[in-house]
């Protein structure tokens, strides 16, 4: 996937978060982990992921979210998976 549409994706998450959790977007970078450094809970992840499937049209199962630990594991989830276009 293209840098551009990788900037866009981290936009996106990033815009969530920033919504959802009422944190600052500075806090926020690919090394950042859900659980951890944002206090994210299962539903707010569960919330993050329909997100990335409504908006990208992929799919996630509950084994894959589990392996979702960072933004940046988010993004690199959703670039492996939308189609080049």
């Amino acid at each position: 996937m293209a840098a551009m549409e990788r900037d866009e994706v981290m936009s996106m998450v990033r815009d969530h978060l920033v919504t959802e959790l009422e944190v600052e977007p500075g806090r926020i970078s690919p090394e950042t982990r859900f659980r951890e450094d944002l206090d994210a809970d299962s539903l707010d992840l569960y919330e993050l992921v329909m997100e990335l499937e409504d908006r990208y049209g992929i799919r996630v199962s509950e084994e894959e979210a589990a392996e979702i630990n960072t933004v940046g594991d988010a993004v690199d989830f959703v670039c492996a998976r939308v189609p080049a276009g």
